[in-house]
């Protein structure tokens, strides 16, 4: 850290402390050249140094401090006045304002000394001639403050009404406080209305849109625009997270999360910063986060959660239970004292009702990674337990709801069964319940049930029931099939398969029975057919069993919903079937045909699984209109009965889909209900990270720069090259170094694509390689970081060079010209790397092998000549006149020249590059003093546009633009040098 020496030094060393993150350290230093200022003996030094103490305390969570710096500033204004220049002078106005809210928020200044400094702000802005705009904008600060309504009413109407001058705050914040208000007051459409302009980026400043995206997501929710609110709630986090003194905006996305049913999300938003526990120098923001913080350990609490540890004040460990008390008990303190000071309960009233809110969406999903926190396990939604008057468990009722669930196919009877089990320890029970009992529980066991089937036949057996007997024996043996014995499964059900025939054929059993046990011998064949590779044997032993239980059952099934089940199940074999022996049409024709026979049936939950096979099986035949049909219906006939990982993967196979056919919005919106489900699912690691990186790429399409950077940035640390492959994780890096870089974050844009450039290097194809290297070139150079980003054009270039790619390699050298141009004596390797850019297309040129790729390269060649044109030029212009810069404006006209000529010999199809280099040449022309060079290529341009431009030459908007801008361009260079002339 140099020593402050002079006045310039000072100036440097502010500067360069401005651009410094906010914080105590920013601080410190403008502390440090408060007192160098004071050494330089410059009355307007220190004026200087007050004001940049003051404005980086006023942006920081210290801003009780600027009470100092302002009070001396006014000192001096008082007492030599001439000491500010125009610029400073102004500043002293300006921040009026800002110690006017300061002093709002710090309740250990009386009310009256705030109404004091707003009548002195008043007297002061009209003695300078100010408008009252600011004034009453600041009084109706002081008036909402306090809860009075009526006077606040009254000066928004007034600041309203001011007309706004140089002392009004920026449009942005302007809107943002009136906005502010409107929702205050319960007018939340009023409000969304008037920071429209500044969440559309049309009005921006230091703070905003920061505070309005934070400010505008109750209101959203409450008015049921929840996209809205989830979009301004990523695009506004990543705003204010990195800003110090934004921690009452921060609050808002926390009591955001709390209210949405993403609790999780408000724990990381916490642990990210610790700091905003303990800061004191801003009791108003720390008010306000607390409060939330209260809000959202309650809604632990209330989830079973609160004896989870959560982050909290450094120094111990906490739960929720213990934070929700702690942060209570501060916000209700500060609160009482802004209430003491001024005279009312209306702060403390804000605080109560803030704490106590309630949710507002039960999860609206955000598309980052965040498991929702689990609450201690509940029984099973949907499964009756009704009681006796006793208050015991209820057990007939028990049995009959299973037997309603179960008869007809329902979700839930597995569990309703294992509830009347439950209910039934202890008691006597028939042979027939028992077996019911066990036949269901084995039935909830997968491959571990084989034993408790056979239990359960028995039982069956002692209850009279020979048939049902027959069909758990046939049950057990398909399980067997299952877990990977197919042989022994084949052998096993044979027995069975033959005597439930003989059976029936008796009348010892009915048709419900028999067809359950012929299915399980047709499920168990056509399990073996998967294993068989084709074998032509085993499909067709497979599809015959299959159609003996369609012979069987149909014509048959009258009102009985098992029949119907067994029926689509078989078509939907028989297309499974079909699929392995190769017939993928038919196939998928079949799978349509179970599906809709499930859905016939009224089990639409059951068509789901034939549904997503068929939009797979579509998929891959190229009928995308199928497959997109197929998903939808997948994921509407599943219904509430659909789990979570198998909506997830339909979820995200239509983003896909949809995605393919151009709709990324639509698609974004699959791709975050699949990242939803995916973590609903405790699968954010593989299938949430898919849709994550997916969802990113969509919200990419539609240049939501930063919400798919939080997103893209949620997905990598789960996102491997093992797990998803190393393409996947490229792709990741390349959208969010495109992000990155569209939000002006290009340091970390080149790190992104670095990284990403690193795993394509051990490509085969080095394309990915080249293209990466050279955007991380771009994002370095725009990063300042000139050194670097020359290392990286270089290696691209390398790169082009190897796959033949001549633009590419010339574009690197253009690129790695204007970067050496930039270091101290760089002209001389600027100008070698724009000659090589020059020999390397007129090489590739002469070795053109067809008129399209010499067309490509002429272009490349004018443009080239034009930037080394571009580059002389703005070398000669920042240097002292003299005969060498004379003669690199000549060398830059040369180039010029050429390049039109270049561009004219391409014809009409370059006209507008053709005309922007002979208006280059122009004024390259005129500075040398070659007036009537200048204005024969002035005219020139308007002559080569002769018939174009207007409206009857029925060009496009765009073009037509273009023409006009030239032609105006022309026109303007043509009349300053006739008028030089004259």
């Amino acid at each position: 850290m140099r020593e402050i020496t002079d006045f310039d030094a000072l100036r440097e060393a502010m500067a360069e402390n401005s651009g410094q993150p906010e914080g105590p350290a920013r601080n410190a230093r403008a502390e440090e050249l408060l007192t160098a200022a004071e050494k330089l003996n410059i009355p307007l030094a220190v004026i200087e140094a007050l004001g940049h103490q003051l404005k980086v305390y006023n942006y920081s969570s210290e801003k009780g401090k600027m009470f100092v710096p302002f009070a001396r500033l006014l000192r001096l204004w008082d007492e030599r006045p001439e000491d500010f220049d125009a610029y400073e002078t102004h500043s002293l106005h300006w921040v009026f304002k800002w110690v006017s809210a300061g002093m709002l928020d710090q309740p250990h200044i009386p009310l009256a000394s705030i109404e004091k400094w707003l009548g002195e702000m008043e007297h002061r802005y009209r003695l300078a001639g100010h408008s009252e705009r600011a004034v009453r904008s600041a009084e109706h600060s002081v008036a909402a403050h306090v809860g009075d309504v009526a006077r606040a009413e009254r000066a928004y109407a007034a600041w309203l009404a001011a007309d706004r001058d140089a002392m009004a705050d920026c449009p942005a914040c302007e809107l943002h406080g009136q906005g502010w208000w409107q929702a205050e007051q319960g007018r939340d459409a009023e409000a969304l209305e008037l920071w429209r302009p500044v969440l559309a980026g049309e009005y921006v400043c230091a703070h905003e849109p920061h505070t309005a995206l934070a400010s505008s997501l109750v209101p959203l929710l409450r008015l049921g625009r929840e996209e809205e609110a989830r979009s301004n709630h990523l695009r506004g986090v990543r705003l204010v997270r990195a800003m110090e003194s934004m921690r009452g905006a921060y609050a808002e996305h926390v009591e955001f999360c709390a209210l949405t049913g993403n609790e999780a999300r408000g724990l990381e938003l916490l642990a990210e910063r610790p700091a905003y526990f303990t800061d004191d120098g801003h009791p108003q923001s720390k008010l306000d986060f607390m409060s939330v913080v209260a809000l959202l350990m309650d809604r632990l609490t209330g989830l079973g959660l609160g004896d989870r540890q959560v982050p909290g004040p450094a120094g111990r460990e906490w739960t929720a239970r213990e934070l929700a008390a702690h942060a209570r008990e501060q916000a209700l303190a500060l609160a009482a004292r802004f209430d003491e000071r001024n005279g009312t309960a209306h702060v403390g009233e804000r605080a109560r009702a803030r704490m106590a809110r309630q949710p507002l969406a039960e999860r609206l999903p955000l598309g980052v990674r965040s498991m929702r926190p689990v609450p201690p396990s509940a029984p099973p939604a949907g499964v009756a337990s009704p009681v006796s008057s006793s208050g015991q468990p209820d057990l007939p009722a028990l049995l009959d709801e299973a037997r309603r669930l179960s008869d007809a196919l329902l979700p839930g009877a597995v569990e309703a069964w294992a509830v009347a089990a439950e209910a039934a320890e202890g008691a006597e029970l028939d042979p027939r319940d028992r077996a019911e009992m066990a036949d269901h529980e084995a039935m909830s066991l997968g491959p571990e049930g084989i034993e408790l089937f056979e239990r359960a036949a028995g039982l069956y057996t002692e209850a009279g029931d020979p048939g049902e007997a027959l069909a758990a024996r046939a049950r057990g043996a398909y399980v067997r099939a299952l877990a990977g014995d197919v042989d022994g499964a084949v052998a096993a059900v044979t027995g069975p398969y033959d005597e439930i025939l003989a059976l029936y054929a008796a009348d010892g059993t009915g048709i419900r029975q028999t067809a359950s046990v012929v299915m399980s011998r047709a499920r168990t064949l056509t399990r073996r057919a998967h294993g068989a590779e084709g074998d032509a044997a085993a499909l067709a032993e497979a599809g015959a069993a299959v159609r003996e239980l369609l012979a069987l059952v149909e014509g048959r099934t009258g009102e009985d919903v098992r029949l119907a089940a067994r029926v689509a199940e078989a078509q939907a074999m028989l297309g499974e079937l079909a699929g392995l022996a190769g017939d993928l049409e038919t196939a998928a024709e079949l799978f349509a045909r179970g599906a809709a026979a499930f859905v016939a049936a009224g089990l639409p939950w059951f068509a789901v699984e034939y549904e997503a096979r068929l939009a797979s099986l579509a998929h891959h035949l190229g009928d995308m209109a199928e497959a997109e049909r197929a998903l939808r219906a997948a994921l509407e006939h599943g219904g509430p009965q659909l789990e979570a990982p198998g909506r997830a993967q339909l979820y995200l196979q239509l983003a896909e889909v949809v995605g393919g056919r151009g709709e990324a919005a639509e698609a974004a919106r699959h791709a975050l209900e699949a990242a939803h489900w995916a973590d609903e699912a405790g699968e954010s690691a593989t299938l949430g990270a898919w849709a994550r990186q997916q969802l990113g790429g969509f919200l990419l399409r539609q240049e939501r720069w930063a919400e798919a950077a939080e997103v893209l940035e949620s997905a990598l640390p789960d996102l491997t090259a093992e797990t998803h492959g190393d393409g996947a994780v490229v792709q990741t890096q390349w959208w969010l170094g495109d992000c990155l870089s569209e939000l002006g974050e290009h340091r970390a844009a080149a790190e992104r694509r670095l990284q990403a450039a690193e795993i394509a290097r051990h490509w085969p194809e080095q394309h990915d390689h080249a293209t990466l290297a050279h955007l991380a070139g771009e994002s370095l150079g725009q990063a300042g970081l000139a050194a670097e980003a020359d290392r990286a054009y270089a290696r691209a270039g390398d790169l082009w060079r190897e796959l033949g790619n001549v633009h590419g390699l010339i574009r690197s050298l253009r690129a790695r010209a204007w970067l050496a141009l930039r270091a101290e004596d760089g002209l001389g390797e600027a100008r070698g790397l724009m000659a090589d850019a020059v020999r390397e297309c007129e090489a590739a040129l002469g070795a053109a092998s067809d008129e399209e790729s010499r067309q490509q390269l002429v272009s490349e060649l004018g443009h080239t000549h034009q930037q080394f044109g571009d580059l002389l030029a703005r070398y000669a212009a920042e240097e002292p006149e003299g005969a060498a810069v004379r003669e690199v404006f000549e060398e830059a006209l040369a180039q010029a020249v050429r390049s039109a000529a270049v561009f004219a010999s391409l014809g009409d199809g370059a006209l507008h590059s053709r005309t922007g280099a002979e208006l280059a040449a122009a004024r390259l022309a005129a500075d040398l003093g070659r007036p009537a060079d200048a204005v024969a290529r002035a005219r020139a341009v308007l002559a080569a546009y002769d018939g174009h431009g207007g409206p009857e030459t029925g060009h496009a908007d765009g073009e037509g633009e273009a023409v006009r801008a030239r032609r105006a361009e022309a026109e303007q260079l043509l009349r300053l040098l006739t008028e030089g002339r004259d």
